[in-house]
């Protein structure tokens, strides 16, 4: 199984790529490898890397790490999350327990500049439960 396999299965992409048609911004263009994009920028949210860790397989790394800033400005990862939540209401419903959560010795400072300190929360979210939208086979 191919590492972006191991992010999006087919039957999960399946489920996934009408909602994330649905939010992204339109552009003169459509974007290329939409798929490999949107797991490489979940894969680096679930593995916690640096966008410079990102696996080959996924392409340029600083594809993703633009289309994440991008979408974050825009608010596309929001709604995206809004039409997640509304898809699977245990989903809105996630804790996380800060007993097992360490901060980065720099998480004291002030927030960053660029603003994708909630997207980045809301894309952990949702890269947690990339499996759970798919149908389940019985």
């Amino acid at each position: 199984m191919s590492m972006m396999q191991s992010v999006f299965s087919d039957t999960t992409c399946s489920v996934w790529e009408p909602l994330i048609e649905e939010v992204r911004p339109k552009g003169k263009t459509p974007p290329k490898n939409l798929r490999r994009t949107i797991s490489a920028i979940f894969w680096r949210h679930q593995n916690g890397a640096k966008w410079l860790a990102l696996p080959s397989e996924f392409g340029p790394w600083w594809i993703a790490a633009q289309s994440f800033i991008r979408w974050s400005k825009l608010g596309v990862w929001q709604r995206l999350f809004e039409k997640v939540r509304g898809a699977d209401p245990e989903l809105g419903m996630v804790f996380l327990d800060g007993t097992v959560i360490r901060a980065h010795h720099k998480a004291a400072g002030a927030a960053k500049k660029g603003g994708t300190e909630s997207a980045e929360r809301i894309v952990r979210l949702l890269a947690a439960h990339v499996e759970d939208l798919a149908p389940r086979s019985v």
